[in-house]
């Protein structure tokens, strides 16, 4: 089973990418870094590319579900970040702009981190039952770290309102991959009746909160940015979740956590580079300067 779980996820992987950069292309096309306000949104209903995001991320969520009900969730949720370097070539091939070493170095570095970081921590996972306690402590402790990204997001414009909404979604995402997990190897061991109404709401919750929060940082941002936030953070959220608080794992101590923890810092450096380095973030700091540039010159007149 484990390793139809794998193929399902790659597959969801190769989807999120896809309907990521449809998603983008059509958010991007009607707000116009106008901000995706109401009248955008019913805009957005009508866009055929969006549309066609919709219903490739609706196939990526319906993988996502069939490789968690056949694996646990250290195996499964960090695949996703599979997306990272596949939107990459997919934006830098529709933009037309190439990334320079240092985007793609980013890029690798996030990839091998979470490798690093699934590789240690599948190694000893079991499917085990997730008590509602430690469900409703995972979802307030990712409850405050939405709030406290979105509300930073909000504050903040450009690149860096982007990273902060997407690193928001990829909270939400990581708890509805445990969530999600619960539900099925609930449903499947004990039948509806036996799945937790806590669980089965607060994947709905998180969900549409991540949702939104990605189309927030479409309208901020480049599509590998906003995947490269959400695909780190995600499998790293739900792993964690999954180790620290629902004992999916045995013996993650010593070396091992040592190795976890190496692996989700050059992730995060990876992103944190990337955007730093992506060509639209580049693109968009050469006027400042050139205007920085431009006020001193005058100024010395």
């Amino acid at each position: 089973m484990i390793p139809l779980a794998i193929a399902f996820a790659v597959l969801g992987a190769l989807c999120s990418a896809i309907g990521a950069q449809l998603q983008h292309q059509g958010v991007r096309s009607e707000t116009r870094d106008a901000g995706l306000g109401l009248r955008a949104i019913a805009r957005l209903v009508h866009n055929r590319k969006w549309l066609l995001g919709v219903a490739v991320l609706t196939a990526c969520a319906v993988l996502q579900i069939l490789a968690l009900a056949l694996a646990p969730v250290t195996i499964v949720a960090p695949i996703v970040v599979l997306a990272l370097p596949a939107v990459a070539v997919l934006n830098a091939r529709t933009s037309g702009e190439r990334l320079d070493t240092p985007a793609t170095v980013a890029v690798v570095a996030s990839t091998l981190g979470v490798a690093l970081f699934v590789a240690l921590a599948s190694g000893h996972a079991s499917p085990v039952v997730f008590p509602d306690s430690a469900i409703l402590l995972a979802c307030q402790i990712i409850a405050g770290a939405v709030v406290l990204f979105g509300a930073v997001g909000w504050l903040r414009h450009g690149i860096l309102r982007c990273v902060m909404l997407a690193t928001g979604a990829g909270a939400a995402y990581g708890l509805v991959s445990v969530l999600v997990r619960d539900v099925t190897y609930t449903f499947q061991t004990n039948g509806f009746a036996g799945v937790s109404p806590l669980s089965a709401t607060a994947l709905v919750a998180s969900f549409a909160i991540g949702s939104w929060f990605i189309q927030l940082a479409y309208a901020s941002g480049p599509p590998d940015i906003v995947v490269g936030c959400q695909t780190v953070l995600s499998p790293l959220v739900a792993t964690a979740i999954a180790i620290g608080l629902l004992d999916e794992t045995a013996n993650a101590g010593g070396v091992i956590g040592m190795g976890l923890v190496a692996g989700a810092l050059v992730a995060i450096f990876g992103v944190v580079v990337l955007a730093r380095h992506h060509p639209e973030a580049t693109s968009r700091a050469a006027p400042h300067s050139a205007e920085r540039r431009l006020f001193r010159t005058t100024s010395r007149h």
